[in-house]
């Protein structure tokens, strides 16, 4: 007897894991940087710290908004197109039916198979065939716009704590080097555990999280020393 079986497909993540790791990503990397920057400066360390909270702060609001109106317009743009499959449906059901089995065709079934999946397909759920197959519109890759923006602001924010808190808890003398290794350490640390999420190797996405966040701290870093000899 043939007993179904749910499958986790690593797909279905695709949505709230690209929010969070971006988000993550975009916590650590910025405050960590905007940290080394000041600090580099020969800022007061109270000074470092209230940079560093205001940096979390606006970066989560910032992140939100954009991910939501990101994904608000891409949201927007799916219900425009399913009102007017919709619309196609009423008024041409037997030439929607002919797109769907050309679509099926073109996949690689004779043609009479095609036609006899789109319309027993269409009978089942016309709207969800044609968003499926001709629209690209599945309910694992439907926009969530709240969601992502949810996502993006608490994985920010959670990222963002980390190296003020290395700031705070290292002599005013090492915030540069401890928040530095700090943060290139918890950057590679996501990496692996993103792309052991997603599915993926573990070398090179971790590697590129680390390197481009090292990068941007050193060249913040180092402009920030610039500035403050300059002042």
């Amino acid at each position: 007897m043939f007993h179904p079986h749910r499958e986790n497909h690593l797909v279905e993540r695709i949505g709230w894991l690209r929010a969070a790791v971006l988000g993550a990503n975009d916590g650590i990397i910025s405050t960590a940087s905007l940290v080394v920057g000041v600090a580099a400066a020969a800022t007061a360390p109270s000074e470092i710290i209230v940079a560093g909270i205001a940096g979390m702060i606006a970066g989560a609001m910032s992140m939100a908004a954009g991910e939501y109106v990101s994904v608000s317009s891409q949201a927007d743009t799916e219900r425009a197109d399913l009102a007017r499959e919709r619309r196609e449906l009423a008024a041409d059901p037997r030439g929607e039916e002919e797109e769907l089995a050309q679509i099926y065709v073109g996949r690689g079934l004779a043609p009479a198979l095609a036609r006899e999946v789109a319309v027993q397909l269409m009978a089942h759920d016309a709207l969800e065939a044609h968003a499926r197959d001709e629209l690209g519109i599945t309910a694992t890759a439907t926009a969530r716009p709240v969601q992502a923006a949810l996502a993006s602001a608490t994985t920010f924010t959670t990222g963002a704590i980390v190296p003020i808190l290395a700031a705070i808890a290292s002599p005013a003398s090492m915030v540069v080097p401890v928040v530095f290794a700090v943060s290139v350490a918890l950057l590679a640390l996501l990496g692996a555990l993103g792309a052991r999420a997603g599915g993926a190797s573990l070398l090179k996405p971790t590697l590129r999280v680390a390197l481009w966040g090292a990068l941007a701290m050193a060249v913040t870093a180092g402009i920030g020393a610039l500035i403050g000899k300059a002042v």
